[in-house]
């Protein structure tokens, strides 16, 4: 079989099935595993990632407004990657190609390849589209086995992290500012807080900062939607809203790599809930840390 994924959580579902061999092809923004990195981009996006977060919120509600898909899909690597299987996704378009698009090039692929959408907007539906691709790639026991290790992980966690209490406030972008949803909630109240200002399964909840300030947050985690720690360091610098600093100089703020550990719904979620964890239990230290995973310097 021969695969091509257009989102990174696809990539690193198949690299958690243990056979990335079949792997063709993948996006632009697929960065894990490091066995996979020497692939064919089949993905491009004109929004340049060095932008400010304003900057680049700008410019994706222009596209939008003017028709334009964020992330474009080359039809043509396509034709000659000729693939089996396109894994693409139904969520999010400013995120991977969208399924509309994956479906109409491979409609026209000789033969046509098959589309997967992944569809997870909590966790429920990760493990769906973790035991959906097992299926795809004839995996079907190995991704029954991820599903349950990756759910047994959290069980553990949930039970050392006792009745969720800490209000934790979760933010996906800084400029605007977004509050992360989806499966971001149950990852925090499985690391015993209370997540704030967004519904799990829902979408991300754009919100001013003086509301957020009134939701009395207790902790304030940073998980920025595509960047990981230094980048997320970066957007905090450029922030120059007083009602911002204020929150920001007064509640414990801990950085996670959102671009590894919470935007992507794949099985390193769980790693995003022991980040959720670390901070929980640290939240008295520095007022600004950063999570890394056991054994990384």
């Amino acid at each position: 079989m021969r695969v091509v994924t257009l989102l990174p959580a696809a990539t690193e579902i198949v690299a958690g099935l243990g056979d990335t061999s079949v792997l063709v092809g993948i996006s632009h923004e697929c960065d894990y595993p490091p066995d996979v990195q020497h692939l064919p981009r089949v993905t491009t996006t004109p929004i340049d990632p060095a932008a400010a977060g304003a900057s680049i919120d700008r410019d994706v509600r222009r596209m939008h407004e003017a028709g334009q898909p964020v992330i474009a899909l080359n039809a043509e690597q396509l034709r000659q990657l000729a693939p089996d299987l396109i894994i693409a996704q139904e969520q999010c378009e400013v995120c991977a190609v969208s399924d509309g698009q994956a479906h109409r090039i491979a409609a026209t692929l000789q033969p046509p390849a098959t589309v997967l959408s992944l569809r997870a907007r909590d966790l429920a539906g990760v493990w769906s589209d973790i035991r959906a691709v097992g299926v795809a790639l004839n995996l079907e026991a190995r991704a029954d086995e991820l599903v349950l290790e990756l759910q047994s992980r959290l069980q553990l966690l949930r039970s050392r992290a006792g009745s969720p209490s800490l209000r934790v406030l979760c933010i996906e972008w800084l400029d605007p500012l977004f509050l992360a949803g989806h499966w971001v909630p149950e990852l925090v109240a499985t690391a015993g807080g209370v997540s704030i200002g967004a519904q799990p399964g829902g979408h991300s909840t754009r919100r001013s900062w003086s509301e957020v300030a009134g939701l009395r947050p207790d902790l304030i985690l940073v998980m920025l939607c595509g960047f990981g720690v230094d980048r997320a360091r970066i957007e905090l610098d450029r922030l120059a809203c007083p009602e911002a600093l204020e929150l920001l100089s007064r509640v414990p703020t801990w950085i996670i790599d959102g671009n590894a550990y919470t935007s992507r719904g794949g099985p390193r979620v769980v790693d995003g809930a022991e980040s959720i964890r670390s901070a929980i239990e640290q939240r008295a230290g520095d007022r600004v840390q950063a999570w890394q995973p056991a054994g990384v310097c």
